[in-house]
């Protein structure tokens, strides 16, 4: 009878996966049109066709060639950390999933619905260290932000690696160690906004996600694969959970026996990971840059209900407790044991990469 059931899921297994292929393989003329006209448009950039801007401070482009999941936010966090310790420091952003237009200033008590929750959470966690503004326009962000603070030495551009009219100093790539470029696919096919040449527009890249362990040689043979222009730096960086940090209070709690997890990112499974070290986890799964909804509130507290133990509680992104920290949502969630995960990222060879960094600010 087990035999008969293993047989089953095998078999189960096997058409999804026969499926995907079969989609992919569907998709694919699709996605060789779609990379042909950014390879278009990208050689109109390198041809001086199409304008690039350049304006008055070091720009520091923060991206990737796939959409999402590659833990971009912590890594411009590391880098807003230290560059506004030496720095009059900005950072842009385009304000992904925001209801306004134009540029728009964002400060610590914006409305998440106005500047998006990526630049909101920058406001607040570097509030009077650094400027914060969105605009999807960069050139026209950048200038403004210069208008307003001409004292400005860096600008950090988020998410910014085909936005191409505004010229940068330094373009840092992210690729994640378990879906990395080179194993993709360009849209819809695959996940890759552009083909895989892009890279070569990289001043050095950071491989995301990477385990905190991993050997020398693992560490070459994976740059190999990388096929980067000579004397393009390679970082390896790996994901630092911190605390579970209460949304209303800001308290601190150890995890519980169970965990019902609500996550709105891109990639949740090394949160998921990390949290069944010490919790049995139900997640509840919202698509990227979620606007959570009070039903989606009312939605999540029924199924926390039906949790047993008084002990266990909800655990969300801090990027998701950004939008769920907002106007109605406020008064809903603070009668429930809402917390969130802390996280970090730690770089291999920081001090190289800080220093590289440094060398761009300085010859500019």
């Amino acid at each position: 009878m087990n035999i008969g059931k293993r047989s089953l899921a095998n078999q189960r297994e096997f058409s999804i996966f026969d499926l995907m292929i079969i989609l992919r393989i569907i998709l694919l003329p699709f996605s060789l049109i779609y990379g042909l006209v950014m390879m278009i448009r990208n050689g109109l950039f390198d041809k001086n066709i199409k304008k690039v801007t350049k304006v008055n401070s070091t720009v520091i482009s923060v991206g990737n060639l796939s959409v999402g999941g590659t833990g971009k936010t912590p890594h411009v966090e590391f880098l807003l950390s230290a560059l506004a310790k030496k720095y009059n420091t900005a950072v842009l952003s385009r304000g992904y999933g925001r209801k306004t237009k134009g540029f728009v200033k964002v400060n610590a008590n914006a409305d998440v619905t106005n500047v998006g929750d990526e630049a909101l959470n920058y406001a607040q966690k570097f509030e009077g260290e650094i400027e914060v503004a969105v605009c999807e326009k960069r050139v026209e962000g950048a200038r403004k932000l210069l208008e307003n603070y001409p004292e400005t030495e860096v600008i950090v551009l988020d998410d910014a690696y085909q936005h191409r009219y505004l010229h940068r100093d330094c373009n840092i790539l992210l690729t994640e160690f378990n879906k990395p470029y080179f194993k993709d696919f360009v849209l819809p096919a695959g996940r890759l906004r552009e083909f895989k040449c892009g890279r070569h527009r990289a001043d050095m890249v950071i491989v995301t996600k990477s385990p905190s362990l991993l050997k020398d040689i693992e560490k070459q043979r994976f740059k190999e694969k990388l096929k980067l222009k000579p004397k393009v730096p390679v970082f390896f960086s790996s994901i630092q959970y911190g605390d579970l940090i209460s949304l209303a209070t800001n308290e601190i709690c150890t995890a519980p026996d169970e965990i019902l997890l609500v996550t709105g990112i891109g990639n949740p499974q090394p949160l998921i990971s990390h949290l069944e070290q010490h919790s049995k986890v139900s997640h509840l799964k919202f698509g990227d840059h979620h606007d959570y909804t009070i039903k989606d509130i009312e939605k999540i507290h029924k199924l926390f209900g039906n949790f047993v133990s008084a002990e266990n509680i909800i655990v969300t992104t801090e990027k998701d407790a950004v939008r769920l920290k907002s106007s109605a949502m406020k008064t809903k969630i603070e009668s429930f044991p809402w917390y969130y995960q802390a996280m970090t990222v730690k770089i291999d060879n920081e001090n190289k990469l800080l220093n590289k960094i440094d060398s761009y600010v300085k010859s500019n």
